[in-house]
């Protein structure tokens, strides 16, 4: 990284650039909001697992219990708003997130973040076109490009296979984890069982030579999982022509529009996916009648999906042309499922994107 871009995240023109970005967001109708520094690490743990230790800063409070260093806003400004019960809404922030870099230690580590947030469903489409248009607003001037993708049409896909509720569970919950995902479709369109697997499964007993109960899990729990392996063990593999339609979509990388025509004939052999073409078309016009050059929009099948996983719609990201170094200068995304299990059960649809204005600065 080069050295306009290793400046703190707190000189005075980023912070300037951040001011000037929230300006335009609340311009747009977007209410101000702070979150605390120091979020409870409970609600990140219960909705990413273990995996978010390897993405954000975790600490101990003797009486607040685990905490965390904000890794982003989405899930408190979430929070916040399914505590108002206002809607629709529409948010604006500006502050520091923190997040681990275990590869790169080029990249930084805490940054200055400033979205928009919209909480509306009263037109899906157009909200998501709202905060694609407002971030690309926000970056006029500068030379990027945008890239695009829809979660929300892999997930369809995987809910409209021919097999079990198990499995159709366990590719939903890897949809973020694209090595473990082919992994299991690749066990899940195979007759054969590992040896190993097939040996304890076929055991009478598999506690006969045990030992004493070690671990966090109870005999109960190991037995209800061994149950749960043999059903998977019996059940017919995922038929070829689907995995290929899959593998389709996954490798769909190409211009929105032409893809909207290629979803629609693999949409012929795969039903379920239907809906999920038929918003993509709704939220491109939308995306047209806002002056987006959809003809231009670049469409990646597979984006978004090495991204926090709260993403389960449209999903985006504004890159640099010359500079292909640089992580996205801005990314977005529809998180409705998010909504509802923040909210209880409760809810609203919502997209929202985000801009780091120290790249917009070091890009000008």
């Amino acid at each position: 990284m080069s050295a306009p871009f290793m400046t703190a995240t707190t000189a005075p023109a980023t912070l300037a650039e951040a001011r000037r970005l929230r300006d335009l967001f609340a311009a747009k109708g977007g209410q101000v909001v702070k979150a605390d520094v120091l979020q409870s690490a409970e609600t990140l743990l219960d909705l990413y697992g273990e995996d978010i230790r390897a993405r954000a800063y975790l600490t101990s409070d003797p009486l607040r219990g685990e905490m965390v260093l904000r890794p982003d806003f989405t899930v408190p400004v979430v929070q916040m708003h399914m505590e108002s019960h206002a809607e629709p809404a529409r948010y604006t922030y500006a502050g520091k997130v923190f997040r681990k870099q275990e590869e790169d230690e080029t990249r930084a580590n805490e940054y200055v973040q400033v979205g928009y947030e919209v909480f509306d469903g009263s037109d899906p489409a157009a909200a998501d076109a709202e905060v694609f248009a407002a971030m690309a607003e926000g970056l006029n001037g500068l030379a990027v490009r945008a890239s695009s993708g829809d979660i929300g049409i892999l997930m369809a896909a995987v809910s409209g296979l021919r097999t079990t509720e198990a499995r159709k569970a366990a590719l939903l919950r890897h949809i973020w984890r694209p090595v473990r995902f082919r992994a299991l479709m690749k066990r899940f369109g195979s007759d054969a069982v590992p040896p190993a697997r097939a040996a304890l499964l076929a055991a009478d007993d598999p506690f006969a030579k045990a030992g004493p109960d070690i671990g966090r899990r109870s005999r109960a729990e190991v037995a209800a999982r061994l149950a749960a392996l043999r059903d998977d063990a019996t059940a017919p593999p995922i038929a070829k022509d689907e995995i290929a339609l899959i593998d389709a979509i996954l490798s769909l990388r190409e211009t929105a529009a032409n893809v909207l025509s290629q979803l629609r004939d693999i949409a012929v052999d795969m039903p379920a996916i239907g809906p999920a073409v038929a918003r993509l078309e709704a939220r491109l016009e939308a995306l047209e009648d806002r002056g987006v050059d959809v003809a231009a929009l670049d469409f990646e099948g597979s984006y978004g999906r090495t991204s926090l996983e709260y993403y389960d719609g449209f999903v985006f990201g504004f890159y640099a042309i010359d500079r292909p170094d640089l992580p996205p200068v801005a990314t977005g995304g529809r998180y409705d499922a998010l909504t509802a299990r923040l909210g209880q059960g409760r809810a609203v649809p919502a997209v929202g994107g985000v801009i780091r204005p120290d790249l917009v600065v070091g890009l000008r």
